[in-house]
C-alpha cells in the first residue's frame, strides 16, 4: 500500500481498522496514494463492515482536522519545535482525533493502540512520548471561544491552510470564508437540492447542478461532447435529459475512461454514449462540431475539500497558475469544436478566481449566456427543490456556489454561445 505499510507485522494489540487507517494516512502523507482510492481498495474491502466504517472515519477525520490537531499537539510536546518522524506524527494525530472527536471510542483504546502503532511502525523509542502527550490531551481543558480571532487563527482552528482561508476572506468575505471552512469539516451530504434522486446517477449535488444547467442550456442538442468526462456523472445526466442526442465522453486518462465505460455499461440509457481517450486541449482529438459542449476542466478542487480533505495538505499557491494555464488550453480546444448557435459550459470545482473568472475573462468570439434564466428553467421544471434558493449563487451572470453558503460543493460555471 505504501512505503510505510506494516504488512504482517501488525499484532492483536492493533485493530485491523486502525492499522489500515494508519497505512492509508502514511501513503497519503508520502504522496504514494490518494485516500479515495485506498479506502476503496481490496485491502479495505476485506475488513468487516464495522472496521471499514471506523477506518474511513479515521482517515477522513484525521485529514480534515490534521492542521488543528498538529497545533493542539504541538503545545503538549516538551519541545514544540521538534520535527516528529512521520509515523509518530500519524499515530499522535489518530489518537488525538479519536480522543477529541469520537465520543463512542473508549479513551484507553485510542491511547493504547496509538502507542502500539508507533511501536509497530519501527519507532519504539517514541512510544513513551506518544503515551504522555495523549494522556496530557485527555486531561487538558478544551480551548475557549476567543474574543477576537484572526483569519489565520480561524484557519488553524478549522483545519485549513492560512493562505487559502485568507484568499477566501478577501474574495468572499470573512463570514463566507468561515462557513466554507465549517462545511469542509463535515461529511458531504446530498439530497437537499433536487426533487429526484432515486433514478439519477450517484454524484454530488454541485456536479449535478452543472450538468442540469448544461442540459437546460441546449435541450434540442443533437451532438454533445463532455470533454473532461471522468468519472462520468455529468455525462449520465446529459444522457437522461437529452434523449435525442448522441454523446461523446472523452478524458485524457485511459484508466479513468475505462472505469467510466464500465459504469456506463450497467445503464441502458447510456448506450448512446461513445467513450474516447482524448486531450480536450487538442481540438483534433475529436471530429466534427457540437451543439453542446461541457468543459468541466481539471482544477485544484478547493470547492470539494469536505469529500477530498487531503487537497488542502498538498496544494500550494503556485499550483493555481499552472492549473489556469492548462484550463485555458482545454477551453480554447473545446471552443474550436463548438457549432454556430451551440453552447459551451465551462466549469470547475474550484473557489479560486485564477481558475474561474480569470480563465473565462479573455474568451472572444462567443457571447455569455446569463445563468439566471437557466436556473429559472430548472425551477419551472421542478428539478430543483423549492427551498433550494440559488439567487446568491449568481455572480455577474455566472454560477458560483460556496460550501456552507449553498447546499452543495463549491462550483463555478459560465455558459457561452457561438453567435
Amino acid at each position: 500500500m505504501s512505503g510505510w505499510e506494516m504488512g504482517g507485522r501488525g499484532t492483536p494489540k492493533v485493530s485491523p481498522s486502525r492499522l489500515a487507517a494508519f497505512e492509508i494516512l502514511a501513503a497519503v502523507g508520502s504522496g504514494t496514494g490518494h485516500s479515495d482510492e485506498l479506502l476503496h481498495s481490496k485491502h479495505v474491502d476485506t475488513l468487516s463492515p464495522e472496521d471499514r466504517n471506523l477506518c474511513t472515519t479515521l482517515v477522513m477525520g484525521v485529514l480534515r482536522w490534521q492542521i488543528a490537531l498538529d497545533a493542539r499537539l504541538r503545545g503538549l510536546l516538551q519541545r514544540p519545535e521538534q520535527r516528529l518522524a512521520d509515523p509518530v506524527a500519524i499515530a499522535l494525530r489518530m489518537g488525538a482525533f479519536q480522543l477529541l472527536y469520537l465520543d463512542r471510542v473508549p479513551a484507553h483504546a485510542a491511547l493504547n493502540e496509538s502507542v502500539e502503532l508507533c511501536r509497530e511502525a519501527g519507532h519504539p523509542y517514541a512510544a513513551g512520548m506518544v503515551n504522555a502527550v495523549l494522556r496530557k490531551l485527555t486531561s487538558s481543558k478544551k480551548p475557549g471561544a476567543p474574543i477576537y480571532e484572526s483569519v489565520a487563527a480561524l484557519a488553524e482552528r478549522l483545519g485549513h491552510p492560512a493562505w487559502l482561508v485568507e484568499r477566501w476572506a478577501a474574495v468572499y468575505g470573512r463570514e463566507a470564508a468561515q462557513m466554507i471552512c465549517e462545511a469542509d469539516q463535515r461529511e458531504p451530504s446530498e439530497g437537499k437540492m433536487f426533487t429526484e434522486y432515486d433514478d439519477m446517477p450517484v454524484m454530488d449535488d454541485g456536479s449535478r447542478l452543472v450538468a442540469e444547467l448544461a442540459a437546460a442550456a441546449a435541450p434540442e442538442a443533437k451532438r454533445v461532447w463532455d470533454c473532461c468526462a471522468a468519472p462520468g456523472g455529468k455525462t449520465l445526466v446529459l444522457a437522461k435529459r437529452l434523449a435525442a442526442a448522441s454523446i461523446i465522453a472523452s478524458d485524457v486518462s485511459a484508466k479513468r475512461l475505462a472505469a467510466m465505460k464500465a459504469r456506463f455499461r450497467r445503464l441502458d440509457f447510456a448506450e448512446r454514449i461513445e467513450c474516447v481517450v482524448a486531450d480536450a486541449a487538442d481540438a483534433d482529438s475529436v471530429q466534427g462540431e457540437f451543439n453542446l459542449i461541457v468543459c468541466d476542466a481539471p482544477c485544484s478542487g478547493t470547492g470539494t475539500l469536505a469529500a477530498n480533505p487531503e487537497i488542502r495538505h498538498r496544494l500550494q499557491p503556485a499550483d493555481l497558475a499552472r492549473q489556469a494555464a492548462r484550463q485555458r488550453m482545454v477551453l480554447k480546444g473545446a471552443l474550436r469544436r463548438l457549432a454556430s448557435g451551440g453552447r459551451l459550459v465551462y466549469s470547475t470545482c474550484s473557489l479560486e478566481p485564477e481558475e474561474c473568472e480569470q480563465v473565462v475573462s479573455g474568451v472572444t468570439g462567443v457571447r455569455r449566456v446569463p445563468v439566471e434564466g437557466l436556473l429559472g428553467e430548472l425551477n419551472r421544471n421542478r428539478i430543483l427543490q423549492d427551498e433550494a434558493s440559488l439567487e446568491s449563487a449568481v455572480r455577474d451572470g455566472a454560477l458560483r456556489t460556496l460550501p456552507g453558503v449553498h447546499e452543495c460543493d463549491g462550483f463555478f460555471a459560465v455558459v457561452f454561445e457561438r453567435t
